[in-house]
């Protein structure tokens, strides 16, 4: 997960995403330059729309299946394609079980009993969920006894903060509802919706996170 979050530290997370654009939502975004995505399990179609991308997906566009809250969910996710897991919380049975089979999993954590857990089945790359109710500098705090770990900002993140994440220390960000226009989505404006994302990754190129986040 280090690898892949550092190669592409913004996560466009997909929820509610008609199955009949997703298509069309999923190019328009990587042609700006975001090329991993999160499709949420708790969303209708998710399954089949995980199976969909990954069958019309080009070279470099990275599908993973979020909101995994159980073994049962791991193992529909990744047959259905899905290439790396996340969930919001820790579940024992989730972690053992990625860790046994060696998945790719970013689990969601809040406290440092959270990251603990984490830690013991192998994981050290985490969500820190929900990021914006809890202090920019609270990212500090984790790393002070796990130095080891590293972190995705995922909740509350949009356009205005989401450089102060990066700026934080956090390895990367993910973007719900908040990336893109709902007119734009509403009146299918993928042109402009593509133009938005270069402008996103764009600013942050211009402020040397990507080449910071891979150094």
């Amino acid at each position: 997960m280090r690898n892949i979050i550092k190669e592409s530290p913004i996560i466009s997370i997909m929820r509610n995403i008609p199955l009949s654009i997703t298509t069309e939502y999923i190019e328009s975004i990587a042609k700006g330059g975001i090329n991993c995505f999160e499709i949420a399990l708790n969303s209708q179609d998710a399954v089949k729309q995980i199976k969909k991308v990954r069958q019309i997906s080009k070279k470099g566009i990275l599908i993973g299946a979020g909101t995994v809250l159980s073994v049962e969910d791991v193992k529909k996710s990744l047959d259905a394609g899905a290439q790396f897991l996340l969930s919001p919380s820790i579940n024992t049975e989730v972690l053992e079980y990625c860790a046994v089979n060696k998945i790719k999993l970013l689990p969601g954590v809040m406290t440092p009993t959270d990251v603990s857990y984490c830690i013991r089945y192998g994981f050290d790359v985490m969500k820190l969920f929900p990021a914006s109710d809890l202090p920019l500098n609270y990212i500090k705090s984790l790393k002070g006894p796990f130095d080891k770990t590293d972190y995705v900002a995922v909740g509350g993140v949009n356009t205005k903060n989401y450089t102060e994440f990066l700026n934080h220390g956090f390895l990367g960000v993910g973007f719900g509802s908040n990336l893109v226009s709902k007119e734009l989505l509403h009146t299918k404006q993928w042109a402009q919706i593509t133009l938005d994302i270069k402008g996103l990754v764009n600013s942050i190129r211009k402020d040397n996170i990507y080449e910071d986040n891979k150094n």
